[in-house]
């Protein structure tokens, strides 16, 4: 079983950094592999909604996402982490994932449904619970269970060392990671009990204007 950390800051080894390396210290104690993705500092295009990707199987934008999508279908859970921005995830890891889960859906290659999904914020000060929230839409979309700590998930700090004096903050993402891991060993279990995915229907599409 593998989780991949995807770590939407700018910094490499920053305050989202701190807390994502908390969390794959402790998945690893749980016996789960996991590997931190970097975004990088590289631009991202934003979605033209060009819809190649329903054609080709992948993105016509050259970056970082068709690498991220394939590399996705090999792991077993996720966890993504943002520094906030003007109490938002980052527009990097925003147009990262529009991106990347649009063309998993549109590809019909779904290397995200039914796995397990959390978020991580990192924040001076405010912005975590909206920046939470936009970055657990991705999840709700995409049938995937959202993985919880005892807490809200974010870390405070303007600095690394600050992040790592955040005792509660670095402790929930102990709680998480081991979240992570009992979510992740049910599923197996589960399949080997031979309990399968739910049943797919062909999606509904309602319009408000007709």
């Amino acid at each position: 079983m593998k989780v991949l950390l995807l770590n939407g800051s700018p910094h490499k080894e920053g305050c989202t950094y701190i807390a994502l390396s908390e969390i794959k210290k402790t998945l690893n104690e749980e016996g789960i592999e996991s590997e931190i993705y970097q975004i990088g500092t590289d631009a991202i295009s934003s979605c033209r909604a060009c819809f190649a990707c329903r054609k080709i199987g992948k993105c016509v934008i050259n970056d970082k996402v068709n690498e991220f999508v394939d590399l996705a279908a090999d792991y077993d859970g996720f966890i993504f982490g943002s520094p906030v921005h003007y109490a938002a995830a980052t527009g990097a890891i925003t147009a990262f994932l529009d991106r990347a889960f649009f063309v998993s859906s549109a590809s019909g290659k779904n290397v995200f449904t039914h796995k397990p999904g959390a978020a991580i914020a990192s924040a001076r000060r405010a912005g975590t619970t909206a920046a939470l929230d936009q970055l657990n839409k991705y999840f709700t979309i995409t049938q995937m269970p959202i993985i919880s700590g005892r807490y809200w998930n974010m870390v405070h700090g303007s600095t690394p060392d600050e992040v790592q004096q955040d005792i509660e903050g670095m402790q929930n993402m102990r709680f998480l990671a081991r979240n992570m891991a009992y979510c992740l060993k049910c599923i197996e279990a589960g399949k080997n009990a031979g309990i399968m995915v739910p049943r797919q229907e062909n999606v509904e599409y309602t319009n408000f204007i007709r």
